[in-house]
């Protein structure tokens, strides 16, 4: 089934905001085994129309976002009736709908408003629980006068109202739409016959860390590729890299065996977690806590964990020991040391880790010192180097250094990545590479 995009708004082209709508919408139909073969962006105005026509005359759905509120900027309900050859009415049910809620706030529907109680004649009310503007699912059947054969759902732009429309009346439909399209094939005459059984469509992503894209692709693509069926994306993410595969259930069994048998130890999941995620469910399924030690990532680590519900039964404390007159007060570390090597050195890093886990109790610590840049770098050190520390009770403390290119916040990025994947190989029980 092939589906298509069309985002309106000229706030999306100018940059005054951001266009988030895609991205989620994207994520959804994925999920439901459905792939966005074209999105486009399009300003307010005639360019709705012109983007909506071409995109019926491709695909077998598309959704619309924006452009139904009640100003004149706000024309993708007159352009699928356009598209459609089909007059606008007043829809009663909408017009009480308005009038109750307008009614509440002490006001009355205006002219303007009455424009969003207007439906293309045949298409089908979306109720909106949390906006003035429902949306509306225009069935394919109603464009045939107009030789088109695609349905056409028009959606708010504002995500807290498109969201749960979408997953309320938009994916009910498409499962619908898409069992219809699969329980039929077309023979040679042109006639349709009923399959004797459908197959489902899986997709799932292979989430990857501690690799390079190529290093992935050189691993596992040729095997994938031999996989009757399967449909194979690479993704560069924060860190990590996904392998989204699609496609039978046969053929995603054998895919996922693969995965897991060439590059176990650097999966993080197959099932969209982030290596944050999957740290803090891992120390909740053992009943341990994690502290931290940060001087570099100024806190990152801590709010990468913090960032995943749960996180408070899981972490203990968080340092963010920037000088080294805080490592040595707050994290034992002796001045001494400091002096000796350097904040940015394994010992100290050790030190820091290792004190980390004495003062918080934890069961594991990570600490981290490096030079973010873009000063500060020497020979022996440049700017991108950083050593993370792992201390976890009954183990020796393990310390690696690395190096990171790029601005101060990849940097950050890139070594949380890192001392959160020191910590998710301890607990599976995997090797920290040298």
């Amino acid at each position: 089934m092939r589906i298509e995009i069309v985002n309106t708004g000229t706030e999306l082209l100018i940059g005054d905001v951001i266009n988030t709508n895609a991205a989620w919408l994207g994520q959804r139909l994925v999920e439901l085994g459905l792939n966005v073969e074209r999105c486009t962006t399009v300003p307010d105005g005639i360019a709705i129309e012109l983007a909506l026509r071409e995109a019926c005359m491709r695909a077998d759905v598309v959704i619309v976002t924006g452009g139904l509120g009640p100003t004149s900027d706000d024309v993708s309900r007159e352009a699928a009736a356009a598209v459609f050859g089909l007059p606008l009415d007043l829809d009663d049910g909408v017009l009480r709908d308005l009038e109750e809620f307008f009614a509440k706030r002490g006001k009355i529907v205006n002219e303007h408003n009455r424009r969003q109680a207007m439906v293309p004649r045949g298409g089908v009310v979306l109720p909106n629980p949390n906006g003035t503007a429902p949306g509306l699912f225009l069935p394919a059947e109603l464009g045939k006068k107009n030789n088109l054969s695609c349905a056409v759902f028009l959606l708010p732009g504002p995500p807290r109202e498109l969201k749960p429309m979408m997953v309320g009346h938009v994916e009910p439909c498409l499962r619908e739409l898409k069992m219809a399209a699969a329980s039929s094939r077309r023979l040679g005459d042109g006639r349709l016959e009923a399959a004797a059984t459908l197959e489902v469509w899986e997709c799932r992503y292979f989430k990857f860390t501690g690799l390079g894209e190529s290093d992935i692709s050189m691993a596992l693509q040729g095997d994938l590729e031999k996989i009757a069926g399967l449909e194979i994306g690479f993704c560069i993410g924060k860190g990590d890299v996904d392998v989204r595969l699609s496609g039978s259930g046969a053929a995603m069994a054998q895919a996922a065996k693969l995965c897991f048998a060439k590059l176990g130890e650097f999966l993080v999941s197959d099932d969209r977690r982030l290596i944050e995620q999957v740290v803090v469910d891992m120390l909740q399924e053992r009943g341990q806590w994690v502290a931290t030690a940060e001087s570099c990532t100024g806190g990152f680590i801590a709010h990468r964990i913090t960032n995943v519900p749960g996180a408070s039964n899981v972490l203990a404390h968080g340092f963010v020991t920037y000088g080294n007159g805080a490592k040595t007060q707050h994290l034992l570390v002796p001045a001494g040391l400091i002096a000796e090597h350097g904040a940015v050195s394994a010992p100290v890093v050790a030190a820091m880790a290792e004190g980390c886990l004495r003062v918080s109790g934890a069961d594991h610590a990570m600490a981290v010192s490096g030079i973010a840049g873009p000063g500060g770098g020497s020979e022996a050190k440049p700017v991108g180097t950083v050593f993370i520390a792992l201390a976890s009770k009954g183990h020796e403390v393990v310390v690696r250094r690395r190096w990171f290119r790029g601005e101060r916040e990849w940097f950050k990025t890139l070594t949380s990545q890192s001392a959160l994947d020191f910590l998710r190989r301890r607990l599976c029980g995997y090797e920290i590479p040298e």
